[in-house]
């Protein structure tokens, strides 16, 4: 946010409506005008959890960056939470950055050899390094154009904030406007909280820069293929939200659709896994016809949990996370919608409830295509050897989670729910056609997140989104 009194407050509140976008840390940077002192709070933790009414007071200026992480390079530790902030050469600079760098250990590695000393293990911080580089006098711009892969940042100097978003447009970026304050902004969510009017979706390739003359826009970088990830759709966008001008509940209940026209079955009930198959499962039941209730009933209310179960309750995981209300489905052939399965261990568990709970039949439907590839572009699907469409076909899927059936959405059902064309997205998990070359060492990076895997894989969590620790 740029030239708003309450920047901080409002930064505050609009990370509430990203939560669902990062739940490990939180923090905001703030500045007073030209050429003030930052000030910066970072935590671990929910926003509820990292900012008291202390902090926001700590935090005062007409100017912020805020930040939820999710971690997909780095491990989740403090030193790792973003923004980013460091007084350099060229003044004070702070950085917030979704996506991943597909060129981040070569980067890394040329800028160790010229006395670079990194503070953290994100590749975020590659980019704050190539921003305060004193010899470089092509300046932001120049500085951008040495990053490759999935990057939508915001950056705050001591004149302005800048957006970017990558030439590719893999993850979302919007601007607003407030009483005369620039917002930008992952999603439109965040502008309906807080009251603030949606100008437009920043391009891909675009840089728009915010300062005290108003607000100017740069396309630095060669033009490219679009290849938004069309995981913000299926799942990790808010259903709330505009993405490209559409809204994703809407685009998730035509997925429903689409999935019903290509597995229809006959059921006496329709069940979402909440909250991310709300909207596709409505969508299902629309379609067919069949009566559509909310049988899992999830808990919003766990936050993040310490002690690993033990043998005494063995699913607690999952039951902590869902519970089943039995009667609804007792005696009914059930179809059980879901966004994704990626490892299968918690919609196997769920089926099981479901058996246990007396359902005579169990369908299992998923809105997207079977996850087959890892994802290197910000979004946390573990390697394919983990990913149970990669390593089993869909018989032994079915098998496996003990369903009576088992129907996926197809890539082309999929594209043509969002109504528009398959050359405007990213599908390599679904297909294994990366826009992007990425290094296939296992460097650092790749290494420690493997690590940060296999210590989760316990925990038997289904999305990625409970890698994020909630």
């Amino acid at each position: 946010m740029f030239g708003h009194p309450n920047a901080a407050v409002l930064t505050y509140y609009g990370l509430f409506a990203l939560q669902h976008r990062g739940q490990e840390s939180a923090g905001i940077v703030t500045a007073d005008g030209p050429n003030s002192p930052f000030a910066r709070h970072v935590s671990m933790g929910l926003v509820s959890q990292v900012f008291m009414p202390p902090d926001l007071e700590r935090l005062k200026g007409t100017r912020a960056i805020g930040h939820v992480r999710y971690s997909t390079t780095g491990s989740s530790n403090l030193k790792n939470a973003q923004p980013l902030m460091v007084d350099c050469g060229r003044g004070q600079i702070a950085i917030g950055h979704n996506g991943n760098l597909t060129n981040a250990s070569i980067l890394r590695d040329e800028l160790e050899q010229r006395g670079s000393i990194f503070q953290t293990t994100v590749d975020s911080e590659i980019i704050l390094h190539l921003l305060a580089q004193p010899a470089d006098k092509s300046g932001v711009l120049g500085a951008l154009r040495k990053i490759q892969g999935a990057f939508s940042i915001v950056v705050m100097s001591e004149q302005e904030i800048i957006g970017v978003r990558d030439p590719f447009g893999f993850r979302p970026l919007s601007l607003g406007k407030l009483d005369g304050a620039y917002i930008l902004s992952s999603e439109t969510c965040a502008f309906d909280l807080i009251h603030a009017e949606f100008i437009r979706e920043i391009e891909p390739g675009e840089v728009i820069i915010i300062n005290e003359k108003g607000i100017r826009s740069e396309f630095p970088f060669d033009r490219e293929q679009q290849a938004f990830c069309m995981f913000e759709y299926v799942y990790f966008a808010r259903p709330d939200s505009l993405i490209n001008n559409i809204n994703v509940a809407r685009v998730r209940r035509e997925m429903g659709r689409e999935l019903a026209r290509l597995h229809p079955v006959e059921a006496d009930l329709v069940v979402p896994v909440p909250d991310s198959g709300n909207y596709a499962a409505l969508g299902f039941a629309q379609e067919l016809d069949i009566p559509y209730e909310h049988a899992f009933v999830r808990n919003h209310y766990i936050g993040r949990t310490f002690l690993q179960p033990t043998q005494l309750i063995r699913d607690f995981n999952v039951r902590v996370k869902l519970n089943l209300i039995k009667e609804a489905v007792h005696g009914k052939r059930v179809v059980v919608v879901d966004d994704s399965i990626v490892r299968g261990t918690t919609a196997r568990a769920r089926i099981i409830t479901l058996r246990e709970a007396g359902a005579k039949e169990v369908h299992m439907r998923i809105s997207c295509p079977p996850h087959k590839f890892a994802c290197h572009y910000g979004i946390d699907f573990p390697d394919p050897a983990n990913l149970l469409a990669n390593q089993c076909s869909l018989d032994q899927i079915r098998e496996y989670l003990g369903a009576d059936s088992i129907g996926y959405l197809d890539v082309d059902s999929m594209v043509r729910a969002t109504g528009q064309p398959s050359n405007r997205f990213c599908l390599a998990c679904f297909t294994g056609k990366y826009p992007i070359p990425f290094d296939p060492k296992l460097d650092k990076y790749i290494m420690e997140r493997r690590k940060r895997q296999t210590h989760l894989l316990a925990n038997d969590d289904e999305h990625p989104e409970l890698f994020r620790t909630e």
